[in-house]
């Protein structure tokens, strides 16, 4: 339930409950907050924008209201803002659930309580997913599957991106940002409706069916959130009462890198608004988890560690975070961060912000560099890839490939590998072989599962024709068979954040550029090799932590996969052989580039063979 003191001081997460447009016993209430405002008046649709209704200011605070008799939830309109009596600015509502799609830029009336979710039992069910497979697709909504002729829709991806999710073995959907935005070059990115999900797509209803559809198929749903910064259109929220009011009032302060305005986190009816819009997606629209951008910003002045600590920014984070885990508790709130500051998920009330994930951005760095690198050099960089996990246990981190790994001339994933055109494909199928079966929830952007050459472009569906190409199917039924064996054993997922599930076999083969390492829970252990160069080894011999048959389910060079088909074709017997500081060992066939893992079945009093 809102309350206005509440607001005013930073502390309420239902302010969309009062302000906006909403409806009311005798017709509908419109409510604003402009303390700089002179006067106040609604102009609309209603009567033809020719004659605008006056609000009255009720709350010294800045609160103007005007209820409307008869009226009903079927207009847009704007707010006409006066600084003097005859000076004024026409202004969107901040808090409107709707908007007219662009470049039209009015607010419109919505009513979101008709729409009626039927996703109690996955609502019940679903967790921070610690314990459980994750595997996230990110998604563009335009940029998916679309006839070319026309924007694609919420209801279009009912129908598509579904079954596709499902089919190939995703667990979560992340949609970039859904707030209203005037360009479609932005993606969301650059606001101006943090109530509005875009009209772009659809209507309100068509989103939340959207999500409704996925959590009855068992997908949970993701949403990425800006609350950095705001888009600087001038009938948005800057200088929205001819007073900055939305964000900081110093010019050093105000303007950000991307051309933008940062919200002004030491205003408390701020903090009010974004915290409110978090919990407006949380509870109107059953996003399972937020994405947070930007989060370098709330942590440091401008994201820049030499600026110092951005004390306002941490507080806000650890204060949204912090409440909107009481409401929600088993909501996913994930932080995009680029740096190392400590305990960015570690609880609030142990002195973290709060967050459940963080982004692993080193762990990207450090992979990519690794696999753009000539082979040659490889030997030299070896660390590149062990390093991770030195610090992987101090957060609970997500691997990404997103959408900022495959634009901006960076090239897409498969096409940053090193080589020929062939081994890119080797060598790419290689990198999600690390990447499944090292610690750490997944996220793909969107193409990357079918190794897509193209950078992403928002105006184009993915290139889907690619599929008609061997290399390109086999890719991706490969990332499918990946995401399976993922999903259907525990040890993949399960205690990804407690170091006793992973072990390195051997780190230090910098000599042929050879990783090993193994995963594994009370039932089964995995093995894990990498070959990271164009080297075939007839007989490989590498250290097992336990006796006993091990089965390859896994080899990227499977033929199936396009590969040369060297793979182990038959289990193969552990020796009690020392290597590698363990009892056992296995004597192995393995193809340039393979990523390969095998599988042991343990007993109950099977034990981990160290020398």
């Amino acid at each position: 339930m809102f309350e206005i003191d509440r607001f005013f001081d930073g502390m309420e997460l239902n302010a969309y409950e009062y302000f906006g447009s909403h409806r009311s016993d005798r017709g509908v209430v419109f409510r604003l907050w402009a303390p700089h405002a002179y006067k106040v008046e609604v102009i609309g649709s209603f009567n033809d924008w020719k004659e605008p209704l006056v609000m009255a200011k009720t709350d010294y605070r800045g609160v103007w209201s005007l209820e409307v008799e008869g009226m009903d939830l079927i207009y847009s309109y704007r707010y006409r803002i006066y600084k003097d009596e005859d000076t004024y600015q026409e202004r969107i509502d901040p808090y409107a659930n709707y908007a007219e799609k662009r470049p039209s830029t009015a607010s419109c009336m919505y009513d979101l309580d008709y729409y009626r979710f039927n996703d109690d039992d996955y609502m019940q069910k679903r967790t921070f997913s610690y314990d459980a497979p994750m595997s996230i697709y990110e998604v563009h909504i335009n940029g998916f599957d679309n006839d070319q002729k026309e924007l694609n829709t919420y209801r279009h991806l009912k129908e598509t991106l579904i079954p596709y999710v499902l089919k190939n073995g995703f667990t979560h959907i992340e949609l970039m940002p859904v707030f209203e935005h005037p360009f479609d070059g932005s993606w969301g990115y650059q606001s101006t409706g943090f109530f509005a999900a875009t009209s772009r797509y659809g209507t309100p209803y068509d989103l939340m069916d959207f999500i409704n559809e996925c959590h009855l198929n068992g997908i949970g749903v993701i949403l990425d959130v800006v609350y950095a910064h705001f888009v600087k259109d001038d009938y948005g929220l800057v200088n929205f009462d001819f007073e900055p009011l939305y964000e900081y009032g110093e010019e050093h302060l105000m303007k950000s890198e991307w051309g933008s305005y940062y919200f002004n986190l030491n205003s408390k009816p701020v903090i009010s608004f974004l915290m409110s819009s978090a919990n407006f997606y949380l509870e109107k629209y059953h996003f399972d988890g937020l994405r947070f951008d930007a989060v370098s910003h709330f942590i440091y002045h401008k994201g820049n560690r030499d600026l110092g600590d951005n004390i306002e920014g941490l507080s806000f984070v650890k204060r949204m975070n912090y409440h909107l885990k009481k409401l929600h508790q088993s909501v996913m709130l994930i932080a995009e961060d680029s740096t190392d500051y400590p305990n960015v998920t570690k609880e609030t009330n142990w002195g973290g912000l709060g967050f459940d994930y963080k982004w692993d951005l080193g762990w990207m760095n450090d992979t990519l560099k690794y696999y753009k690198m000539d082979h040659e050099y490889r030997k030299y960089h070896h660390n590149l890839i062990n390093f991770s996990m030195a610090y992987f246990y101090n957060e609970k981190f997500i691997l990404p490939f997103s959408h900022d790994e495959v634009v901006h001339s960076k090239g897409t994933i498969v096409d940053k590998m090193f080589g020929t055109y062939e081994e890119k494909f080797r060598l790419c199928r290689n990198l999600f072989v690390y990447m499944f079966t090292h610690p750490g929830k997944k996220l793909n952007f969107m193409g990357n599962e079918f190794a897509m050459f193209r950078e992403f472009d928002e105006k184009k569906e993915l290139d889907w024709f690619m599929l008609k190409y061997p290399l390109h199917d086999s890719f991706l039924r490969f990332f499918r068979d990946l995401n399976l064996i993922y999903q259907n054993h525990p040890a993949f997922y399960k205690g990804d954040y407690d170091y006793h599930t992973f072990h390195w076999i051997d780190a230090d083969n910098n000599a042929q550029s050879i990783y090993s390492y193994y995963r594994k829970d009370e039932k089964e252990c995995f093995v894990v090799i990498l070959n990271m160069m164009p080297i075939a080894y007839e007989e490989f011999e590498i250290g097992v932590p336990f006796g006993g048959t091990y089965v390859e389910i896994m080899n990227s060079e499977k033929d199936i996969y396009s590969g040369c088909n060297m793979c182990n074709f038959t289990p193969l017997k552990a020796k009690r052989k020392k290597k590698h500081g363990f009892k056992n060992s296995l004597n192995i066939r393995l193809a340039p580039f393979a990523g390969i893992i095998f599988k042991t079945n343990l007993r109950k009093n099977s034990k981990e063979g160290f020398i």
